[in-house]
């Protein structure tokens, strides 16, 4: 049986049954209160922008994409050609591209139009957390099913609760005030788990490098500067790689050359 044909895909059973599901949504239940809050807040500001209700309900469950949605909201209110409104879009999230480019090593076992839902249903956080677990892990396949269903367990906590909250925030609009600071909460739990994530100082550095790129391009159109971050954080992470293999390597070396 071909790989397109096989049933394999993210809603297989063996994924939902595995230990590995139930760990992803328990990491991702944890930070899921930034989650809520970023959620609302995204609704929020679709109805109270202008967005027709029928428009913002629309919105909210089939783009899955915050920076997106805000950067997209004041260009469709002004009045933007449909092409400078998708290139807007296109730009914020650009960082998919690799991010998806270091998981494809876990969704190429998958038919295609599984990928293509894999990738719409990717997220930020989902993506720091299945490379912090798996992502020196074998490749997924039938046989190794954890990886994908750790991203199995992410996704559907992640996508729920933003949905939740973003339909919530978009249906009961005029009764949440904005001097809740919403926004705010929401950017102080996800610096939360940026931290806990900094484990070793190569990635708090590499952290450290990119925030200090996304502020330093912060006047760049089309929010480029979210794509500046992550080439910078990339390249440095790519570029410690190396000089740690190198350093371990002549340590290697030396032991072996004795005295």
């Amino acid at each position: 049986m071909s790989r397109e044909t096989a049933p394999w895909g993210l809603l297989h059973a063996s994924l939902w049954r595995h230990a590995e599901f139930r760990q992803g949504a328990r990491d991702m239940g944890a930070v899921t209160p930034g989650v809520l809050a970023w959620g609302l807040v995204t609704g929020v500001a679709m109805v109270k922008a202008g967005l027709p209700l029928s428009i913002a309900l629309l919105m909210s469950l089939s783009v899955f994409a915050a920076s997106a949605q805000l950067a997209a909201l004041p260009l469709m209110l002004a009045g933007a050609p449909l092409w400078v409104v998708w290139v807007t879009a296109l730009c914020v999230n650009l960082r998919f591209v690799i991010f998806s480019a270091q998981m494809r090593v876990h969704m190429m076992s998958l038919p295609l139009r599984w990928r293509l839902v894999a990738g719409y249903l990717s997220a930020d956080i989902t993506y720091v957390m299945m490379m912090q677990r798996h992502g020196a892990s074998p490749p997924a396949s039938p046989d190794n099913p954890a990886p994908l269903a750790y991203f199995a367990g992410l996704f559907s906590v992640n996508w729920a609760a933003w949905n939740v909250a973003s339909l919530v925030g978009v249906l009961f609009a005029g009764t949440i005030p904005t001097q809740w600071g919403l926004g705010f909460a929401g950017t102080l739990a996800l610096v939360g788990l940026l931290v806990s994530l900094t484990n070793d100082r190569a990635t708090a550095v590499t952290a450290g490098l990119a925030g200090t790129a996304a502020v330093a391009a912060f006047g760049l159109p089309f929010k480029l500067n979210m794509m500046v971050a992550v080439a910078s954080a990339v390249a440095c992470g790519l570029l410690l790689d190396q000089l740690t293999a190198t350093h371990r390597k002549a340590a290697a070396s030396d032991v072996s050359a004795g005295p």
